[in-house]
């Protein structure tokens, strides 16, 4: 039965703390640690120091690829494959080509947008350290934790577990794998 320290964890009063909390985490140089809230903090990106996602640009690209596919492929079936003549009106009609156009852009975006963020977000992760805590069931209620890994470069479990604790954390618990 392995005993190994997967990382730690401490519980804080409310969102102002948690808020502070990340900041004064950030700035001692810790990078592998992530805040745990049951409802999203405004300012909590920056106060963590995450950048901007590039998911919005990837869906945008993918959306005029989609877009811009459907379109050639109907110009070039209609008037340069098999040109047809229908009631007077021209070989490259694009009014006609629109529905198609909307949907396989729409299309190519959706299936970017949620295959991207799965990637991005390194999904689906079916176990995390911070699982191995009984504390850590509370904060799908009230609770609001800060957790950081043991393969951080600052991780030193006495001196992250100091420092936690000037910061205000409570219920400060060792991670281990059982």
């Amino acid at each position: 039965m392995s005993d190994k320290i997967m990382g730690i964890i401490a519980r804080f009063e409310n969102t102002a703390d948690l808020l502070s909390a990340a900041e004064k985490t950030r700035d001692a140089g810790y990078n592998k640690f992530d805040c745990h809230s049951p409802f999203p903090i405004h300012g909590m990106d920056k106060a963590m120091g995450l950048k901007r996602s590039g998911l919005g640009w990837l869906v945008g690209i993918s959306g005029i690829i989609g877009t811009s596919s459907a379109l050639l492929l109907q110009w070039w079936t209609s008037t340069i494959d098999y040109p047809l003549v229908i009631s007077g009106k021209p070989l490259f009609s694009f009014q006609a080509y629109v529905p198609v156009t909307f949907a396989l852009g729409v299309l190519l975006s959706a299936f970017t947008a949620l295959f991207g963020m799965l990637i991005l977000n390194g999904l689906p992760r079916l176990s995390h350290p911070v699982f191995y805590s009984d504390k850590f069931a509370r904060f799908s209620d009230d609770g609001f934790f800060l957790s950081i890994e043991s393969d951080d470069a600052n991780f030193d479990p006495r001196q992250t577990a100091k420092f936690l604790e000037s910061i205000g954390g409570k219920d400060i618990e060792l991670l281990r794998r059982e």
